[in-house]
């Protein structure tokens, strides 16, 4: 019952999705720049292939955070605002049960949205290449990261928007996703200080900020190199681990919101 309840809020959430046009407007113009990916390849002489590759991930990455941001934000508030979340909360359905349903229908949209654009890239590479290579079985290693920072910033869009306006939660979210790209300088930051203070408080920060820099793969792929496999479990680990985290804290921040 529980299952079924979350699911079909699931379902909904990607209905209103789909609906909308600027999701399908973002989508397109993502198709379109990773085919005009193909014309700097022509004219790069030689690095064709790694121009394609390092500019489709990029769309895909981009375009993604977009979606993940316009739809996160809007998720929880745009319920309030329309009043639609009231006769929904007055049936037997618990609130963590609409924030779960909200974030799976989300990221299932966004699954849906970086297939299209994954297809994309794929009919690119063999449309210029006519083959495809051994080594490029790692590009869905990359396109698999992509999803995996999808997730967390679905998760920190549900996060805010729990407690704050669109706006803000948009900026929130925006602000750690930058930050968090470059998690592994403020590392490396906390390492360089003399300071015992400054380096535990530094280090402190990184383990409290969403690693974001450790996605990055696509400069390995594009060059045709293998994706570690203790890299792909570990950032599949620490993806469940915390964005569980985010969803659990949304969804006890949503329990005690005030929604009269």
């Amino acid at each position: 019952m529980i299952l079924a309840q979350t699911l079909a809020i699931a379902r909904n959430t990607f209905r209103e999705a789909v609906r909308d046009r600027v999701l399908y407007n973002l989508v397109a113009f993502a198709v379109i720049m990773i085919g005009s990916a193909l014309l700097f390849g022509q004219i790069s002489i030689g690095i064709h292939k790694i121009i394609i590759i390092n500019i489709g991930l990029s769309a895909i990455s981009m375009f993604g955070l977009v979606i993940a941001i316009f739809l996160g934000i809007g998720s929880v508030h745009k319920e309030i605002d329309k009043r639609s979340l009231y006769p929904l909360l007055s049936k037997p359905i618990r609130r963590w049960q609409f924030v779960v349903g909200k974030f799976a229908g989300l990221n299932l949209t966004l699954l849906v949205n970086t297939a299209v654009m994954t297809a994309g890239l794929w009919a690119t590479l063999f449309y210029l290449m006519h083959n495809y290579e051994a080594q490029d079985v790692s590009i869905w290693a990359a396109i698999y990261f992509i999803v995996l920072e999808l997730i967390l910033v679905s998760a920190l869009c549900m996060f805010f928007s729990c407690f704050t306006t669109p706006v803000l939660a948009a900026l929130y979210t925006f602000l750690l996703y930058f930050i968090g790209s470059f998690a592994q300088d403020v590392r490396m930051f906390a390492t360089m200080s003399e300071n015992p203070l400054i380096r535990s408080l530094v280090q402190f920060v990184y383990y409290l900020l969403p690693n974001f820099s450790n996605f990055r793969v696509s400069a390995w792929v594009s060059n045709g190199q293998p994706v570690a496999a203790s890299l792909i479990v570990s950032n599949t680990v620490y993806a469940i681990c915390y964005g569980s985290v985010l969803l659990l804290a949304a969804a006890l921040l949503f329990s005690r919101k005030d929604l009269k």
